[in-house]
């Protein structure tokens, strides 16, 4: 029963921070809610780790001044506990020039007194990256030609 609702409480975070309520998805948190996504932050700086409402206040207030559209999509969820695991393929389109960027995270939330208390992503961030350059990064790396991308 328990792990049904922390399935619905996750999805309606989902809805809620997707749709760019900031407020609505720090509700859904516990105060102390413990963020980490293994990201390259020297290039995406508002990622990384992040603890407590006003970090993710910060983070996610960084999010939305740097995409003008967020849209996702859940096509894997697992309840377990207080543990729910999501598969979710977002797109955000950039402010600065409309371009769509395409990407999926697995996304791993701990539930407690029917918050979220931690929440894990991992992300391709490679992929991320170079949608995020706008370049081929492997044939930089590799002293190849570049493609746009």
């Amino acid at each position: 029963m328990s792990a049904d609702l922390h399935r619905q409480r996750v999805l309606k975070f989902l809805e809620v921070f997707y749709s760019g309520d900031i407020e609505g998805a720090l509700a859904r948190c516990t105060d102390d809610v413990d963020f980490l996504a293994n990201a390259p932050v020297d290039l995406l700086p508002h990622m990384g780790h992040r603890h407590g409402k006003e970090a993710m206040r910060e983070m996610w207030t960084t999010v939305n001044a740097r995409y003008s559209e967020m849209r996702y999509e859940v096509p894997i969820l697992v309840a377990e506990g207080d543990k729910v695991a999501a598969h979710i393929r977002v797109l955000f389109r950039k402010r600065s020039n409309d371009r769509v960027m395409q990407f999926d995270i697995a996304a791993f939330y701990t539930l407690r007194d029917g918050r979220i208390a931690e929440i894990r992503e991992i992300i391709d961030t490679f992929d991320l990256v170079q949608q995020v350059l706008e370049r081929d990064v492997t044939a930089v790396l590799t002293g190849g030609e570049p493609d746009g991308i």
